[in-house]
């Protein structure tokens, strides 16, 4: 057995021929143990033993670029940011406790949820302890049993989990299609609650959807629309404001939903709306209402952070310019994308098999660069991909060093 793989990693049987019930897990386990078995590092198990910046860390004992962490805006290191919630822990303590429904509102969250409504230019704003528990507690309150909820196939599994919650009925569509997403709204029986849920960017290949017309199309439809921003929130539109403000319909999506652990730089997740009775999912919103509320100091830092962004311009621009100029480079060195054309901080590089995948992933590493390898069935197509994450705060000469790192590492494992 090879060194890192432990017992537990083994199938097990029960005594007396009973089921296991991990046995249902028994082919991710072998697919691990083949993959160690081979003596490649574990690629989902990596660990940084210090953060140096927003763009370099120490990771597995190396000084590594990192190219996978989402911290697309670099706030994570932003003095002010690091002060509002060093300031925070000193008058609020370590945390609330408590639900924000009995002890858990402290001033912060207040703060954080006017940040988000004058950023986003919104009537109401809700702060949840994840992005994760965002999409389950909006979608499944909103959603239920009865009602339809037409989604993109691609969807996160947040939002998987929250239409499966709720126990809406879910009616998928191809990606980005929008033939397809109006045939099946066509389908649903008249008078029935309709939700359409999309992405702004998509988080696998960093593809933007045709929101404009898939707005438009679910409007003439008589659904709600919720659109998920946490991989555009911060970086595109012309106030950071994600693919709803770029496309020209903010106007018209019912339900916001976004993250704090993309271009924020902190934990937590939100729903913004303009609905007239959306104050009540304070109450009925059992995520919400169940769960205890942010730290002071990580609700701090978000508002902080939220508001810093309202004037990222400059730090938008030059991550455009990282992101044309890496997927240039990386197309040019033969390189298989997942879009054509940068459509956002997002690069993916298409890999051959996930056996490939993982030494490519190590070669990077090894030359000192961490991107994320994602896997089925988590990517589309069953597809194996290196996804890369740009930071505003990767120089260019950095972007330079990292396409010398793909090239020496594709050339290595034989992928160009």
């Amino acid at each position: 057995m090879s060194e890192g793989v432990s017992q537990a990693d083994q199938p097990q049987e029960l005594e007396g021929g009973d089921k296991d019930l991990f046995s249902k897990f028994d082919p991710i386990i072998a697919q691990r143990r083949a993959l160690l078995d081979s003596g490649l590092e574990d690629p989902f198990s990596l660990v940084m033993e210090k953060v140096l910046s927003p763009t370099r860390a120490i990771c597995n004992g190396r000084d590594t670029i990192l190219l996978g962490t989402y911290n697309y805006m670099g706030m994570t290191f932003d003095p002010q940011v690091i002060e509002a919630g060093e300031q925070a822990l000193r008058d609020f303590g370590s945390g609330t406790t408590g639900s924000r429904v009995l002890n858990g509102t402290y001033q912060g969250h207040k703060e954080c949820e006017d940040a988000l409504r004058e950023f986003y230019g919104m009537d109401h704003a809700m702060v949840f302890s994840t992005g994760y528990q965002a999409n389950l507690g909006i979608i499944s309150t909103i959603a239920g049993k009865g009602d339809y909820i037409v989604l993109d196939i691609d969807s996160h599994a947040s939002i998987y989990d929250g239409c499966k919650l709720g126990d809406a009925e879910i009616v998928p569509f191809k990606h980005n299609d929008i033939e397809a997403l109006e045939k099946r709204l066509k389908r649903i029986p008249e008078g029935a609650g309709k939700l359409v849920i999309l992405e702004g960017v998509y988080s696998m290949l960093g593809d933007v959807a045709p929101l404009k017309d898939m707005v438009r199309i679910a409007k003439e439809n008589g659904a709600m629309v919720l659109v998920d921003e946490a991989h555009s929130m911060g970086f595109i539109g012309e106030n950071g404001r994600g693919v709803c403000e770029e496309q020209g319909v903010m106007d018209d999506c019912d339900f916001i939903i976004g993250t704090f652990s993309k271009s924020v730089g902190t934990v937590g997740g939100f729903c913004v709306s303009n609905h007239p009775k959306f104050e009540i999912m304070r109450l009925v919103c059992r995520p919400y209402v169940f769960t205890a509320s942010l730290p002071p100091a990580v609700v701090a830092t978000a508002a902080t952070s939220i508001r810093k962004l309202m004037h990222g311009s400059n730090k938008r621009a030059h991550l455009w310019e990282n992101s044309r100029s890496l997927h240039a480079g990386l197309k040019e060195l033969g390189f298989q994308l997942g879009t054509e054309e940068p459509q956002s901080a997002i690069i993916a590089v298409i890999m051959p098999d996930l056996q490939q995948g993982a030494m490519m992933w190590e070669a990077l590493l090894k030359e000192g660069l961490y991107v994320n390898l994602a896997r089925p069935p988590a990517t589309p197509a069953n597809m194996t991909l290196l996804r890369c994450s740009l930071c505003a705060e990767h120089s260019e000469e950095e972007v330079t060093t990292i396409l010398g790192m793909f090239e020496r590492a594709g050339k290595a494992v034989g992928i160009i």
